[in-house]
């Protein structure tokens, strides 16, 4: 009698507890997406095992799946390792780790999942560090995400992007008004070891006009990235800014996605209408990765050392940056570009240079001097000035660079006083203006120099105007 009598008062609660639920939104799209799962056929997925591991290239047989798709590999213990499949051959998969590949033997079972690469995205990525994978690096507790995205992004017909039109203040006085970055250009910062790069980086980071600020550190060491977050960056540089970390001691795969999901994020928040400035740091470490994978799955070397693969892989990570749809945001892009040796014409460099829509180089000399940031007016170029200045500015921007580049070239003679003064107005008005200018390009770290006093500076060299 008292089970009965139970069961008839419980009955109505869950009736309303039900109702309850399935009239949420959530529970409702989540009933509805589990129901729309469970109508569609269900595809099978055949099991393989591997038969071959040759450094981090794990050969697999009995399975299909697609490039790009994800398997999990059970090893000894049980554990299960998440793997891409990145290429075939015959009735073969090659796959890569996403992470540690111990305990692995020989006929382990490759499942694949039918899967493929995304990263979750949203606002709640600002302020925050996380991987390649989308996990968080950081120990501030678990990301709640509004939206998923795919790491391959989506091509944008480039007659529907809009055209840079408006320039983008990044708080670095020589940029500002010698080198004008505009809304939705990419441009590749050119730099040795050691110049300054990073910093740079940093003070753009937290000095920019942008709406949100997406930084990539890609095969950087693992001490740089801490100091990259805890000291250039800081506590005020991070609030807007999403940061994703895949240091060199991850593995490939990882490396080359971690490029990828900085991208997605960025492209999430420039369909949210939002101006970003997305800093890669760095293409050549991207590059190196992608090398990698391809000679381990025995694709031939073309351009010292560097797979044909890595040649396509860099333009279509490049080109996901830019301009929106008319009406949409912008991805405004700083893509730094290690030179080996200062030699800026290695072949990572030089197709960079082909794709990019600028380069600001780094000079050692200048660095060594003491001059920074380093930057190398005679070397850099922003290939969308023109279309974003007024003519006064360029006038004023040019007569600097002629000025500079005047006294640069005479130098020797003028430090041995082999020149005499009045031989050349054009060099005498060079050595009156060294010292202004040269103040005039350097700027302190903690200094933030917005675009419109940059201009009324540069106006300031020459208070008659340009001639």
């Amino acid at each position: 009698m008292n089970d009965e009598f139970q069961a008839a008062s419980v009955l109505p609660l869950r009736d309303d507890l039900s109702t309850a639920l399935y009239r949420s939104p959530i529970w409702a799209n989540r009933l509805r997406a589990h129901r729309e799962r469970l109508d569609g056929p269900q595809p099978w997925l055949v099991e393989g095992r591997l038969v071959r591991m040759v450094g981090l290239t794990l050969e697999a047989v009995g399975c299909r799946a697609a490039v790009g798709g994800r398997c999990l590999v059970e090893t000894s213990d049980g554990r299960q390792i998440e793997a891409e499949v990145v290429g075939f051959a015959h009735e073969r998969l090659f796959l890569m780790p996403t992470g540690e590949i111990h305990g692995l033997e020989p006929d382990c079972r490759v499942i694949p999942t039918g899967r493929h690469c995304s990263v979750r995205v949203g606002y709640s990525l600002l302020g925050r560090v996380i991987d390649g994978a989308g996990n968080p690096l950081d120990n501030k507790g678990p990301l709640r995400v509004e939206a998923s995205r795919s790491l391959t992004g989506v091509t944008i017909n480039p007659l529907t992007r809009a055209p840079i039109r408006e320039p983008l203040d990044v708080g670095i006085r020589a940029i500002n008004a010698l080198l004008t970055v505009g809304k939705g250009q990419r441009i590749g910062l050119f730099a040795g070891t050691g110049v300054g790069k990073s910093i740079l980086l940093g003070m753009m980071t937290k000095y920019t006009s942008a709406d949100v600020v997406v930084v990539g550190l890609i095969g950087e060491r693992g001490r740089e990235v801490n100091e990259f977050v805890q000291k250039i960056l800081g506590e005020e540089g991070l609030r807007r800014a999403a940061v994703v970390a895949t240091p060199a001691d991850y593995p490939p795969l990882m490396r080359v996605h971690g490029a990828m999901v900085a991208t997605s994020i960025a492209e999430y928040f420039r369909d949210q209408g939002l101006n970003v400035l997305l800093l890669m740091d760095s293409l050549t470490r991207f590059a190196q990765a992608q090398r990698e994978i391809a000679l381990a799955i025995d694709e031939p070397p073309a351009t010292k050392g560097y797979p044909p693969s890595v040649f396509a892989k860099l333009p279509a990570l490049v080109e996901r940056a830019g301009n929106g749809d008319h009406g949409e945001g912008s991805i405004t892009a700083f893509y730094t570009v290690l030179t080996e040796g200062d030699d800026t014409n290695d072949p990572v460099a030089d197709a960079a240079r082909g794709i990019l829509d600028g380069h600001i180089v780094l000079s050692r000399d200048l660095a060594e001097s003491g001059h920074y940031p380093a930057i190398d007016i005679e070397a850099s170029v922003s290939r969308v000035m023109t279309d974003i200045v007024d003519q006064t500015h360029l006038d004023l921007a040019r007569r600097l660079r002629r000025t500079y580049s005047a006294y640069r070239q005479n130098r020797d003679l003028i430090s041995i006083g082999a020149y005499q003064k009045g031989s050349d107005a054009r060099i005498d008005e060079a050595i009156a203006m060294q010292m202004p200018i040269a103040a005039f390009l350097q700027q302190g770290m903690h200094e933030a120099v917005d675009f419109e006093t940059s201009l009324r500076q540069l106006g300031g060299l020459w208070p008659g105007g340009a001639r």
